[in-house]
């Protein structure tokens, strides 16, 4: 047994099976709470607790998809490329628009943090909480975070904005495909461009779009902010 869940192949498989059926359970259901991959985690957990299975033996294979959240990341240009126009006509807005969500999701963080009195490297690595995880891992570790919690706190500001995002935009009325797809990108980076994309292309084009330019801006922001306000 142990020679099979040492293989890189074990963990990668188990990933894919678990996400699989996570997928079909949600679609069963169409219930906003099953997200796939919030049930793939707590089943991966699951199984390796029954089993006995060692967490380094799974992650040999669970790094041979985390290889591909940068071309996965790059993939999103295409919806944009395809809404070129519509982006140049709303720029100014666009722009606007990511640029204040990555100043509150900064902002938030540091005085919720200081409020509750949370350790600074625990803050440190909470930071970064609403950019991709490719961006938010490098981040966090020249802030001096922590990675693998900022890798947490990403998955859940994913999925929370997957969930709540639709219930949002309802209560407030928000329509515009360009104003959703904004927010999806800038608060709740691929996950919420997942979830975009399944709403419209529009909005999967803009979400793309806020994804790098939420990474850069708070890239940029996060060492002045802390820098002035400490």
């Amino acid at each position: 047994m142990k020679n099979l869940t040492a293989q890189p192949l074990f963990g990668f498989l188990l990933s894919i099976v678990v996400f699989e059926l996570s997928l079909l359970l949600q679609r069963r259901f169409r219930s906003p709470l099953l997200n796939p991959l919030l049930l793939s985690m707590a089943g991966i957990i699951f199984l390796l607790r029954l089993t006995g299975i060692p967490y380094e033996d799974f992650v040999l294979g669970g790094s041979l998809l985390t290889f591909f959240i940068v071309p996965a990341t790059v993939v999103l240009a295409v919806p944009l490329y395809r809404n070129f126009e519509l982006l140049k006509k709303n720029a100014l807005p666009i722009l606007v628009g990511i640029g204040a969500g990555s100043l509150v999701n900064i902002l938030s963080v540091f005085f919720l943090s200081k409020a509750l009195k949370i350790e600074e490297p625990l803050m440190l690595s909470l930071l970064p909480k609403s950019v991709t995880t490719a961006i938010g891992v490098e981040l966090s570790q020249t802030l001096g975070g922590i990675p693998q919690i900022t890798i947490a706190a990403i998955v859940v500001s994913g999925i929370t904005g997957v969930i709540a995002g639709p219930w949002i935009f309802k209560v407030f009325k928000v329509e515009d495909p360009v104003a959703k797809g904004v927010a999806f990108g800038t608060a709740s980076h691929a996950l919420g461009t997942t979830k975009a994309m399944e709403t419209g292309e529009v909005e999967g084009a803009m979400s793309g779009l806020s994804i790098g330019i939420a990474g850069l801006i708070t890239v940029l922001l996060t060492p002045i902010i802390l820098q002035l306000l400490q």
